[in-house]
């Protein structure tokens, strides 16, 4: 899907970075159907597309997003329960399953309002960045539903159970300053600054080994759900699996630049991933 057919979804590639947008800003990137068929779409291709190395989610405008559609999403579903299951199973897809175990670095611009079914793709995100502005709100309570789709678990994952409980059963809204402060969030700026927090991430990631950063996620997502014996087998797997096919060779490579060459401290950088020659090449 390229960007002339993309509707409801705008990618905007800059140095490696690829600002992905919903883009419904006279709803408030409320998510149809539609949106999400082409987010799905969307990250299939970014994850594939090796001129990508960070993919940013935002939201056209200025705004996050407000959630499901209600109308689209719901209402006009209730009557082809198939097609909803069809549309709930992309939902989750994109949103859940895709975005957590995504081989890229994922990072979530948060503004506007993040209100509801948003709350998925901002935990399933690696990192969020938001303005301090933001209101942030899981109403369904207020209408009579719970936090659906994968919201509900998806929150008690991320924050403090007290912390979700509040908010899930009061519907208090609440800024980025809390976000923050309860941990949905990594960290909040003022709005003016929250573009150039995100580009400085993206930056810092896209320094690192991919193939070491990529794991090194997924190993701390999937460590959480297991016990000490298998998350320790899982590691290992995750370690192996670093040194077969990275084009950076980068365990090979960090050793070499830290113990022969001496020339980084990997405390403060990371291993230059141009330019270097490891033992074997020397040979």
């Amino acid at each position: 899907m390229n960007k002339q057919t993309r509707k409801y979804v705008k990618v905007v590639n800059e140095g490696g970075i690829a600002w992905t947008y919903l883009n419904r800003p006279e709803k408030k990137n409320a998510m149809s159907p539609a949106l999400h068929v082409e987010m799905a779409a969307t990250l299939d291709e970014l994850e594939a597309d090796p001129a990508v190395k960070i993919v940013v989610i935002a939201g056209e405008g200025g705004v996050f997003s407000a959630g499901q559609d209600l109308k689209e999403y719901f209402r006009a579903l209730e009557k082809t329960p198939a097609e909803a299951k069809r549309i709930r199973l992309i939902s989750n897809g994109w949103q859940w399953d895709r975005l957590y175990m995504f081989d890229k670095p994922t990072i979530s611009m948060v503004e506007g309002y993040c209100v509801g079914g948003a709350f998925t793709h901002l935990i399933a995100t690696d990192f969020a960045l938001s303005a301090e502005e933001t209101t942030f709100s899981l109403s369904e309570v207020n209408w009579g539903i719970l936090p659906g789709g994968m919201v509900s678990k998806a929150l008690t994952d991320a924050v403090l159970y007290r912390h979700a409980l509040y908010y899930a059963c009061t519907g208090d809204a609440f800024d980025g300053r809390e976000a923050a402060r309860i941990g949905l969030v990594n960290y909040a700026v003022p709005q003016a600054r929250l573009k150039d927090e995100v580009t400085k991430l993206a930056q810092k990631l896209m320094t690192k080994s991919p193939a070491a950063l990529r794991a090194t996620k997924q190993c701390i997502r999937q460590v959480r759900q297991m016990d000490f014996g298998q998350a320790a087998d899982y590691m290992q797997e995750k370690k192996n699996a670093i040194r077969v096919g990275d084009p950076d060779q980068s365990y090979d490579t960090g050793l070499h630049e830290f113990l022969d060459e001496k020339s980084y401290k990997p405390v403060y950088d990371s291993f230059k991933k141009e330019g270097r020659t490891t033992k074997e090449d020397k040979a």
